[in-house]
């Protein structure tokens, strides 16, 4: 790390167990004039100091600083250099970012520079944790089935991560089956307060990170600022460039009181995801305070944390305390990272206890949470929250919403069941994601449910496919200890593995009986999982419905079978005696679930992750050759040379003329309508793909898997089998049509057509494109099929930024404009004006709309190249080129 020209003179030593360390005081030297810098939020704090340690003069000026720090938790147009010290990567969104990175060395050994110049700068850790696949369920043998099945269909992903892990410097891997990235990063990983070696001595400074899923944010729990940003950005930041920002504005959330009995992290969540999203957050920092804080555990914070992305904030940060070290400890982190976590934190104002003024914040909310309920969330979306109350008349609007009013109440007979199916039934019921099995107390939870329920005679109904899914090891060891393990497995809710499932896609098959009973019967099934992520076409393709509940609610869903219950006062079921059960009889107290919370040990830690990046025995036997540069192989279906950095891709100086519109989209528009993460559809153009390269259907893995082969991705951009095109408006699905024709093709197809013609595209769109997941791919698969702006109504934050990062145009229409003042059809064209001329962040762009009729209209479009970083990004075709360029230009 450079020398800092330190021109505030905030450069101080700290001694902790007698060793001295140097750090960069935002509360001394001139700064300590700045009163307003005491009365900062922690996570703008951690903003300046990121400043004061990296002061150059160029990339960030003195300026700079004095504007941060006199910001009061107010966001402005001042564009920041900010520096994390590290990169978190899960699989399916880190394969094809190592791709690219061997794609970059290819690309330098063709201009005759050594390609060990791409090398990350900065530590990198990638987690494999997405690509198991519930295959199998609801046996003693599940776990090792799906494992052996994720080793055997991935073999080819993961022996290119081993490559990677030997080729690049400063480059771990974390194998399959250890856990999910963030619940590593949270329980191991992170420092939370660092320690650097350099030319001026040990450094000690914030653990900060992005990371390239957009949960990264889980780990604001612990005080640590990071957040999820698209790979190409992550790539940039491995590579040393900084991520450009402007200054945001931190909204505080207040909470105070405590929860009643009975109520749980999740139900807490909830509640936050709705009022933050209501409030309106995007492109904001949320930080936490409050006297309600003081007896929040750790494992709720990050359950809060982590949902950072379904309220629509960069990031929910907690300031650490008394807390975050007992939780330091609790998961095993040495002796002196945690004294040398509390001193520096003391040190420069960023430890909340007693006598913790309130920072100044841009709003502020409050929550009482002794007024939160029992809660779900859905069918569509994680902020629309529904109380566990009013889920029967939720789901039974879903129904008539789908036509089916007329069956609500008809059974369904199931092949080799006495019980039969209907309407609003459970399909699946899977205890799943990062956001809460990280959390002792509602995993605790759900065991007891499960425990009390077989007492009383209670099973889950046998169309309900059960799963868990834990976030690390550590659950399965507390588990198991306390007895509960047996009594979910018994109910179906065996060990399938260790990774982000059901949340993510990998839901695997319904049984067969089951499945043929919805498509046949087109019947409207539910999915209860405690995760994050519910949106269109994400979980499964029969569920149509999916609701985020907690835990101890996915087991009771499973046991009721359905949704159309109110479980505050209909039975789940009957016992042995005949006499009805109800939720509140098998619902644990707080007491029972705190005594075995308390048996959770540093012991468990220390075991679980002392080999942390061993592998198992499958892993450990994966064979790497090759040197500093991947022999991509062209039979491969799974790793190909993208071809992002060929000449029609380098530089974006020219106006876009005669455009016409691939697609025109609605409102909430997210990456997985973009860009699919689960399986592969049979009709679709990536699996005629697979099948003309020779692949059996079985063998198709998922859309996720495949990241690493454009070919693949580029057929599946706009292929969510729940996207709807105002274009095609009767078709559900990937479909378009070009201009002024009316025969419906697949979007792929048409794009396709208009790039062998050399006539570039457009997408038009709502309000909130691109909600939801970094997906990379969202970007890079747009630029691939020909389109050269996209314009909207709004954007969420990491899409704007990935369109970006990949030389496509993000466009706002004006106030008052939209698709439907402007009556487009998608018969139109588009001249988008005024791009080859000397472009400036957020400029005014004239633009002209040709109608079919030979009829125009001007309009502007405001450019969301936010920074000029991000006009530097644009011109030279994506911020991968232009790093590219650099690295060219300085060998």
């Amino acid at each position: 790390m450079p020398s800092s020209k330190n021109s505030f003179n905030t450069r101080a030593t700290l001694t902790v167990d007698d060793k001295t360390y140097q750090y960069f005081a935002i509360n001394g030297g001139d700064l300590a004039s700045h009163s307003s810098a005491a009365r900062l939020p922690v996570c703008t704090k951690i903003l300046l100091e990121n400043l004061l340690r990296h002061e150059d003069g160029v990339s960030c000026s003195r300026e700079d600083i004095e504007v941060l720090a006199a910001s009061r938790g107010h966001g402005s147009d001042q564009e920041i250099a900010y520096h994390p010290s590290r990169v978190l990567m899960q699989d399916f969104t880190g394969v094809p970012a190592v791709v690219d990175l061997a794609a970059m060395r290819d690309a330098l050994v063709k201009r005759g520079v050594d390609p060990e110049k791409i090398n990350p700068l900065s530590p990198v850790d990638l987690v494999i944790d997405h690509s198991v696949s519930i295959d199998n369920f609801g046996t003693e043998s599940a776990f090792e089935q799906n494992v052996a099945m994720e080793m055997q269909r991935n073999f080819e992903r993961y022996q290119f991560l081993k490559w990677g892990q030997g080729a690049f410097d400063d480059f771990r891997v974390v194998p399959p089956g250890t856990g999910i990235c963030h619940q590593v990063n949270l329980e191991y990983l992170a420092q939370v307060v660092g320690q650097k070696s350099t030319d001026d001595g040990l450094i000690a400074s914030p653990d900060t990170l992005v990371g390239t899923d957009s949960h990264t944010t889980m780990i604001n729990g612990l005080g640590v600022l990071g957040w999820g940003v698209g790979g190409i950005e992550a790539e940039a930041a491995m590579l040393g460039q900084p991520i450009s920002m402007l200054i945001p504005d931190v909204v505080g959330f207040e909470l105070t009181g405590q929860m009643r009995e009975g109520m749980t992290a999740t139900d807490l969540v909830l509640q936050v995801v709705q009022m933050l999203r209501s409030h309106g957050v995007v492109g904001k920092f949320v930080e936490f305070f409050g006297d309600g804080l003081d007896q929040l555990p750790l494992a709720d914070r990050a359950t809060i944390a982590n949902m950072a992305p379904e309220y629509g904030a960069t990031c929910g940060f907690f300031p650490v305390d008394a807390q975050t070290i007992a939780y330091l400890k609790l998961s095993g982190r040495d002796a002196h990272t945690i004294a040398r976590v509390e001193a520096y934190c003391r040190a420069q104002g960023m430890w909340r206890d007693e006598h913790y003024g309130q920072p100044e914040f841009s709003a502020t909310l409050q929550l009482d949470m002794s007024t939160v309920e029992a809660s779900v969330a859905g069918p569509k979306r994680p902020q629309d929250r529904v109380a566990v109350t009013q889920l029967r008349e939720a789901t039974d609007q879903f129904i008539e919403l789908n036509g089916k009013s007329a069956q609500l109440d008809t059974p369904f007979p199931l092949e080799h069941s006495d019980q039969p199916m209907h309407h609003g039934d459970v399909a699946i019921a899977a205890i799943t994601s990062c956001t809460n099995t990280s959390n002792p107390a509602v995993m605790i939870g759900a065991g007891l449910v499960a425990q009390k329920a077989l007492a009383r005679g209670l099973k889950r109904k046998p169309w309900v496919k059960s799963s868990l899914a834990p976030g690390s090891k550590v659950v399965t060891d507390y588990l198991t200890k306390a007895g509960l393990q047996q009594s979910l497995d018994e109910q179906g809710f065996n060990l399938v593995g260790y990774g982000c499932t059901t949340c993510i896609g990998n839901s695997g098959p319904l049984p067969e009986a089951v499945a043929a009973n919805i498509a046949d019967n087109d019947l409207v099934v539910c999915g209860v999982l405690s995760g994050n992520r519910n949106f269109e076409g994400r979980i499964h393709p029969l569920v149509q419905a999916n609701w985020l509940a907690s835990p101890p609610l996915v087991v009771a869903y499973a046991l009721a079978g359905t949704t159309r219950i109110d479980l505050s006062q209909d039975p789940l079921g009957t016992d042995n005696n005949g006499e009805p059960v109800y939720l509140h009889d098998i619902w644990p107290s707080n007491a029972e679930i705190a005594e075995i919370v308390q048996r959770v040990d540093s012991g468990m830690f220390e075991k679980e992750y002392a080999a942390v990046f061993d592998g198992d025995e499958s892993w450990r036997e994966i064979d790497i050759s090759g040197g500093a540069t991947y022999t991509f192989s062209d039979a491969s279906t799974y790793i190909q040379l993208p071809p992002f950095f060929e000449e029609q891709y380098r530089g974006n100086e020219a106006n876009i003329l005669g455009a016409p519109m691939l697609a025109m989209l609605g409102d909430s528009v997210t990456t997985d309508h973009i860009s699919p993460a689960g399986a592969i559809p049979l009709d679709s153009p990536a699996a005629q793909y697979l099948r003309d390269h020779g692949i059996a259907e079985g063998d198709f893995n998922s859309y996720g898997s495949r990241r690493g082969n454009h070919e693949v991705m580029m057929r599946g951009t706009f292929g969510n089998i729940r996207i709807r095109n105002e274009m095609t408006p009767d078709l559900e699905g990937g479909y378009t049509r070009l201009k002024g024709e009316s025969q419906a093709q697949f979007i792929y197809d048409a794009a396709m057509d208009y790039v062998s013609r050399g006539v570039s595209t457009v997408v038009v769109g709502g309000k909130e494109y691109g909600t939801g997941s970094s997906r990379d791919w969202a970007a890079k698969g747009t630029l691939l099929l020909g389109v050269k702006a996209v314009i909207v109504e709004s954007f969420e934050r990491i899409h704007r930024s990935n369109l970006v990062g990949m030389g496509v145009l993000p466009l706002q229409f004006m106030p008052g404009d939209t698709r439907k003042t402007l009556q487009l059809t998608g018969d139109e064209t588009f001249d988008i004006l005024g791009i080859d001329g000397k472009l400036q962040p957020k400029q005014i762009l004239p633009a002209v709309v040709h109608y079919p009729d030979g009829t125009q209209r001007d309009v502007q479009l405001q450019s969301r190249l936010d920074t000029q970083v991000d006009v530097e990004y644009y011109r030279a075709g994506g911020v991968l080129t232009y790093v590219l360029n650099r690295i060219a230009e300085e060998a």
